[in-house]
């Protein structure tokens, strides 16, 4: 991947404008939404790799544009927001976003976690010969496609989904700890909240049921969770 384009969808000029001038410094090219009755079109036209987003915009709030860019794309979405109350933060999950930054912020710590996501997301940048699958039981994701199926169907995922999705997959029948998760899902899981992962767990048994699963995720109080995928496959 010779180009890694990043879509700032921010209201303040003076942030934006401070946002992609850093951003480029590291080497990615960054984009501002201008008109905000266009932001899609933006979107289709830069084809971001990785989103920023602001919860409060003209129009249309940030997480209305979350959802419309979940039905073309996986890429990462970062929201970057004033609001610090935890139930916007579980929002923005809950409309596919994969990370919640408050403001007022250090333009490191954005440019890190852009760099943490973006390596989830695609790795090395690098085409791979053969597409890496995890399967248990007849259940099938490809991580690098963010795509899980199970006799013909599928159903697209999060890249943290994705993460999450791969963890209990490698460990089916078996627990697999809050604290494991958290660990792969964020580099810093200090500053995450602890329902957080709850918003996901459910986000999961959503896509599963989709799949013809009767609730696999099974809670294990003071352990975890465990993928029970017994009679099926």
């Amino acid at each position: 991947m010779d180009q890694v384009n990043i879509l700032i969808i921010e209201d303040d000029a003076k942030i934006a404008s401070l946002l992609k001038t850093h951003i480029q410094k590291y080497g990615y090219t960054a984009f501002t939404v201008e008109d905000f009755a266009k932001v899609m079109d933006d979107f289709r036209d830069v084809r971001p790799h990785l989103v920023l987003i602001d919860v409060n915009l003209p129009m249309f709030d940030g997480f209305y544009w979350c959802r419309q860019i979940r039905t073309l794309s996986t890429c990462p979405i970062l929201f970057i927001s004033a609001r610090e109350s935890e139930m916007d933060q579980v929002m923005a999950l809950e409309n596919g976003a994969d990370d919640y930054i408050t403001k007022p912020f250090h333009y490191e710590v954005v440019v890190a976690k852009i760099r943490s996501h973006l390596r989830r997301a695609y790795g090395s940048y690098s085409a791979k010969s053969e597409e890496r699958t995890v399967e248990a039981s007849g259940l099938v994701l490809y991580p690098e496609r963010f795509m899980l199926t199970y006799e013909g169907q599928s159903v697209e995922l999060t890249q943290k989904e994705s993460v999450l999705v791969e963890a209990l997959m490698k460990k089916a029948d078996r627990v697999v700890s809050r604290g494991r998760l958290l660990d792969l899902m964020w580099e810093d899981r200090h500053f995450i909240d602890d329902n957080t992962l709850n918003v996901y767990i459910t986000r999961i048994r959503k896509k599963l049921k989709e799949l013809g699963f009767d609730d696999p995720v099974e809670t294990v109080r003071g352990a975890g969770y465990m993928l029970r995928l017994e009679g099926k496959g």
